[in-house]
């Protein structure tokens, strides 16, 4: 594997990975230590109307608010996406970053297609950031990779390439593998690397939950030390009552190796089955976390 030391980096980005590598930014005690289940707070999404209303109106008290609530029920990312302004997403995700930062000791997953909006807003980011996403598709994949070759940034890696969406679970394997394999051979930590298998909407196809739950058990059986990530409200677009389709869904994923999604953490009855299903999957020593959550009441709706 290629070492950190030899990756050639541009001077904008070796600026980049110093200011990450250098703060004393709090929140990073927050994604350290023994996490077995990494949330990712979806709610900072552009294509949520008030969110976008409160970027039009450059509204930081509302999307910091947002921020704090989702980071006190338990995230440990704060996910940002402003990809519904086009031409003007580069800066309105700086703008959300500082803003999210200013109210939360939490980093930021910078959600973009788009590699050179990523870049704006790393460059106010505090701590290491988590970038969503790298695929194979090769206009996004050959402008990404430079963007995180040699960093410690967490780097969620999208099932998806120039075929299109992959459909069963040997397609999404077979792009994870040379997603996992190039992202290492370029400096890439293999535990900085979350597969996002693709969820995709069960209205669909009755094989896409099934086929996402057989390529998270491969990945997670085949790679040792690689994290699987996936939007799991994904699962439930277009059906009524997401959120027992979300749950389920959720749990589902959880049992067959999945540590971390971008999900809503103020559904409580969802973190509290998440928490449950944690300690059941011995993934909680002395069910230590599931007494805590108990004894500060997250078990009360």
């Amino acid at each position: 594997m290629q070492s950190v030391q030899t990756v050639m980096l541009p001077m904008v980005r070796q600026r980049l990975i110093f200011a990450a590598s250098n703060n004393s930014f709090k929140s990073l005690k927050t994604v350290t230590g023994v996490i077995h289940l990494l949330i990712v707070g979806e709610l900072i999404n552009a294509s949520r109307k008030l969110i976008q209303t409160a970027i039009k109106e450059a509204n930081s008290a509302y999307i910091q608010q947002v921020a704090a609530e989702q980071f006190a029920a338990g995230a440990h990312y704060i996910d940002v996406n402003a990809g519904v302004f086009v031409g003007e997403e580069a800066e309105y995700l700086k703008w959300l970053v500082t803003s999210v930062q200013h109210a939360v000791n939490a980093p930021c997953c910078i959600d973009s297609p788009d590699p050179k909006a990523i870049e704006v807003a790393l460059s106010v980011h505090q701590g290491i950031p988590m970038l969503n996403s790298i695929s194979l598709e090769k206009e996004r994949y050959d402008v990404f990779l430079p963007l995180v070759a040699g960093t410690d940034f967490k780097v969620v890696a999208l099932c998806m390439s120039d075929e299109g969406m992959p459909e069963t679970a040997a397609a999404r394997v077979k792009i994870a593998d040379k997603l996992i394999n190039e992202l290492t051979k370029n400096g890439v930590a293999i535990d900085n690397i979350y597969v996002d298998p693709l969820v995709q909407p069960l209205s669909t196809s009755d094989i896409y939950g099934v086929e996402f739950l057989k390529a998270v058990e491969t990945i997670m059986t085949a790679y040792p030390g690689v994290h699987t990530m996936c939007g799991l409200s994904n699962i439930s677009f277009g059906l009524p009552e997401r959120r027992f389709l979300n749950r389920t869904f959720g749990i589902m994923a959880i049992d067959r190796g999945l540590d971390g999604m971008i999900t809503n953490p103020l559904d409580k009855e969802f973190m509290a089955s998440v928490i449950a299903a944690e300690a059941l999957r011995g993934k909680d020593e002395y069910c230590g976390k599931y007494l805590a959550a108990y004894r500060k009441k997250k078990f009360e709706f």
